[in-house]
């Protein structure tokens, strides 16, 4: 598994037109204000309000970036999110991926934004684009077969030997197939599921904290906020807070 410190998370401005060059990483570049023009492997294209760039690591990529701009920016190791690779270099940002930009540049903007929580809001991140660029067909059935368990039962306490079972593998060979296609361990999975859901929850703002955290299998109200804390860096009584 990367070492965290390989992780990169930022907001980022640039000022001036760069000569091609790669990285070893992915990055990828989400628009907060402004354009960046942008080539990837002769491929031109502009990240701007509704549309991101995924530079696969390796990629030869060069930008140009006129006017005032600022731009959500990751570097991923290839090692933990290897599906990001297979997805093309300019993708559409649909109404709940820009959402989730505007909390990132609004997290990323805090000067105490702690390192744990830019970790998992990074994987979540790599995970929701591969799921809207289809990157899903490209899966092994059997870590399809344990994840639509997931996806299914996300709420409830499923073992690891559950899930081994429904993917008709040893739970070894499971955890190591899973983590090699995904980025993240079963369980890691099931976190970021949870959390996604309980951010829309959330937001939506028609039950009390209490139910949402029921919804995503915490019996513990406590329990769910403290989670919820370290995974976004917001405790869920943000979303009832009238200057949210």
């Amino acid at each position: 598994m990367p070492h965290q410190d390989d992780l990169l998370l930022e907001l980022r401005s640039y000022q001036q037109e760069s000569h091609q060059h790669q990285h070893d990483y992915h990055q990828l570049v989400l628009p907060a204000h402004g354009c960046l023009e942008l080539d990837v492997e002769g491929r031109g294209g502009v990240v701007q309000a509704g549309q991101l760039a995924v530079i696969a690591a390796g990629n030869s990529h060069g930008f140009a970036a006129p006017g005032d701009n600022a731009f959500v920016v990751a570097n991923v190791p290839a090692a933990l999110a290897p599906q990001l690779a297979s997805l093309p270099a300019f993708l559409p940002l649909d109404a709940s991926l820009l959402a989730y930009v505007g909390f990132l540049r609004a997290e990323l903007s805090r000067p105490a934004a702690a390192e744990h929580s830019r970790r998992q809001m990074l994987l979540l991140l790599t995970q929701l684009l591969a799921e809207r660029a289809g990157a899903d067909s490209r899966l092994d059935r059997r870590v399809a077969a344990a994840r639509a368990v997931l996806d299914a039962r996300f709420a409830e306490d499923i073992s690891l030997a559950q899930l081994a079972a429904a993917a008709h593998l040893s739970v070894r060979q499971l955890s190591e197939l899973f983590r090699r296609q995904l980025g993240m361990s079963p369980g890691q999975y099931q976190l970021e599921q949870r959390m996604q859901h309980g951010w829309l929850l959330l937001e939506q703002g028609s039950l009390p904290v209490q139910q949402v955290a029921e919804q995503c299998g915490y019996a513990s109200l406590s329990a769910f906020s403290d989670r919820f804390r370290r995974h976004f860096g917001v405790a869920p009584s943000h979303f009832r807070h009238p200057a949210k």
